[in-house]
């Protein structure tokens, strides 16, 4: 059975009129005007004027509509205009760097931590020597009751452990859990301050070297201070001097970090929390700061506290 065609095969063929209509040309300078119907159309056609006029008249509302927008002497605001304006802004009052946002962030969730090694010590810095002498630290709220994450080796062996919250409100805390094989602790405050904020963490799934960061913490015990760097690798091993410990999967970085960053966050440039400052590099016995850091990934460091996963 044969379909039959959607189209003809041939075009319609049209009806031959008697005579070919003979084309009326406009005079020269005349606009060529659309077909019209009838005797509009012819009359169109014999009397140009007309057209000319309208056309006239919408020129000139639309030249007054232009002097009305912009007065006399004023020109349009172009492109130019505008990021020259931007610019002469930044200039006066510049913008804060990616930086100082991710520090103003997480500031106020830092605190300094303390372990005291004697039961009569009140924590008072009386005196700079027993101030060292102390087990100096830093610490990160993640949960605004009062929990606090820091490193283990910072509070091992304390008889108390004393934490300065961002406000300087003051308080003792607890340890309320251990991870050893992180050299992890969590400490939760007995006091806490009225404005407490908890920091944000986030996945290090996709933190990659070169990824800016900040280091937030309270080296030998001034702070709080930020050190700005990079992700230097992932996935890294540390061990100890003492050889004691092998800490694995740590985050390497090149933000400074000295005694007393340890359990520390450290921060993306949306200041999250990918981190917590746990160790630095130095084959000298200085054991300062000459450019590699570790930190526990986060996900570890919140597993510490009970917390899901990312």
């Amino acid at each position: 059975m044969n379909k039959a065609p959607l189209h003809s095969r041939s075009p319609r063929r049209q009806p031959v009129p008697d005579a070919a209509p003979v084309p009326v040309v406009p005079p020269t300078g005349a606009p060529v005007l659309p077909a019209a119907p009838g005797r509009a159309r012819r009359w169109l056609a014999r009397r140009p004027g007309p057209l000319w006029a309208l056309a006239g008249a919408l020129l000139a509302v639309a030249a007054i509509l232009v002097v009305d927008r912009y007065p006399a002497g004023q020109r349009p605001i172009t492109q130019d205009d505008i990021d020259q304006a931007v610019r002469v802004s930044l200039e006066k009052e510049p913008l804060p760097s990616a930086a100082a946002r991710a520090y103003d962030a997480i500031l106020p969730s830092v605190v300094r931590v303390v372990g005291l090694m004697d039961e009569k010590d009140d924590g008072e810095d009386k005196a700079e020597q027993r101030a060292m002498e102390r087990s100096l630290g830093t610490g990160v709220v993640i949960v605004d009751n009062g929990t606090i994450l820091t490193n283990l080796h910072v509070v091992w062996g304390a008889k108390k452990v004393r934490v300065r919250f961002a406000n300087g409100h003051e308080s003792e805390a607890t340890m309320i859990g251990a991870q050893p094989e992180n050299d992890l602790a969590v400490l939760r405050a007995t006091s806490l301050p009225d404005d407490l904020e908890a920091a944000t963490m986030r996945s290090t799934a996709d933190l990659r070297p070169g990824d800016h960061v900040i280091a937030v913490g309270h080296p030998f015990g001034i702070g709080p201070s930020a050190s700005y760097g990079v992700v230097s690798g992932l996935k890294r091993e540390f061990r100890s001097a003492e050889g004691e410990k092998t800490l694995t999967n740590l985050i390497q970085f090149d933000a400074a970090a000295n005694p007393g960053n340890s359990g520390g966050p450290l921060v993306t440039m949306d200041g999250h929390v990918v981190g917590v400052v746990t160790a630095i590099l130095n084959p000298s016995e200085q054991r300062t700061f000459i450019g590699i850091g570790f930190a526990v990934p986060i996900e570890n460091a919140a597993s510490a506290a009970g917390m899901p996963p990312f």
